[in-house]
């Protein structure tokens, strides 16, 4: 496949987001758009200078397809889609269910199809630099904070679904054990659903995890902190800033300070296109990409877990 043509589903924040950057795309088309409000497709298509179509039409002049919509639809479109030959992206929470999850897993590997979901951290570069930064450490604790201002947007689910689970997701992919413990509270300030919620997180190997979200916060605030008996990594998303505090190998304890500061920062790069040009080169080249159906369930699992936990 040269050039795959690529019809976006939902015109809402990320599939507008989804549409104009596959506008610029130069390894893929934008096959065009379809919204269940027709007045919001035909805006958006306007700016993307693209055609608002049918759900149906939309299907059958694309080879993939990408899933912004409200949640309760994930499991139905993208089964369509795949059941209809097409390669698929489903923003996050891959469905609304486990099951759905399931299915959705089974048909694309029955088919021989990509279904990635788009847990768009994974392809930030400050997660890339985490990464790198990490190496072989060994992993104790890690705690997690997403916090922002109350914003009407991606209200029909929680803040657990909305916010957390992009932390849940990365905490999973750094922790290589099974999670087996999870506590949470939470609460409804803004909606009828949690808009804040803190949830402790124990793993087969010992490591923990707290991981906060909230979305009726004074500011914004996005931090990664990782213990472990080499010292202490702490990353800073807004201020785009690493640090890692260790001991220097060198400076016996009782000569304090024996520890060394070592600072990293990086180039920021538009994480939705990394993300979209992965899923072209998933479905152009069969690249392996992150995020498939399999880590996008897990993700789903360990929110609906923090869920159940609040009650």
């Amino acid at each position: 496949m040269i050039s795959p043509r690529i019809g976006v589903f939902g015109a809402g924040h990320f599939g507008r987001f989804h549409t104009l950057k596959l506008r610029g795309a130069t390894q893929a088309s934008l096959a065009g758009l379809h919204d269940a409000d027709p007045a919001r497709a035909a805006l958006v298509a306007g700016e993307a200078g693209c055609e608002a179509l049918s759900a149906e039409a939309l299907l059958a002049a694309s080879d993939a397809v990408i899933i912004a919509t409200p949640t309760l639809y994930h499991g139905r479109l993208a089964e369509a889609a795949l059941r209809a030959g097409k390669h698929v992206f489903v923003e996050k929470p891959i469905t609304a269910t486990l099951a759905e999850a399931d299915a959705l897993i089974a048909l694309a590997a029955a088919e021989g199809l990509v279904l990635m979901v788009g847990q768009i951290e994974r392809h930030s570069a400050a997660i890339q630099t985490l990464r790198e930064s990490l190496g072989g450490r060994r992993l104790v604790a890690l705690e997690a904070t997403r916090v922002a201002p109350f914003r009407p947007r991606s209200l029909d689910v929680s803040v657990v679904l909305d916010l957390m689970i992009h932390d849940l997701d990365l905490i999973l992919s750094l922790v290589p054990a099974p999670l087996t413990e999870v506590r949470a509270v939470g609460g409804r300030v803004m909606t009828k659903l949690p808009d804040w919620a803190v949830a402790q997180l124990r793993f087969a190997d010992g490591t923990q995890a707290q991981v906060t979200a909230s979305r009726v916060a004074l500011g914004l605030e996005r931090k990664l902190r990782v213990l472990g008996p080499e010292g202490e990594m702490r990353v800073d998303f807004l201020g785009r800033s690493l640090e890692f505090l260790a001991p220097d190998g060198e400076t016996p304890v009782e000569h304090m300070p024996g520890w060394g500061l070592t600072r990293r920062s990086w180039t920021d790069h538009d994480s939705l296109e990394a993300e979209q040009s992965a899923f072209i080169a998933a479905i152009r080249d069969g690249t392996p990409h992150e995020a498939d159906g399999v880590q996008g369930r897990a993700a789903l699992d360990a929110a609906l877990r923090v869920e159940a936990a609040i009650g």
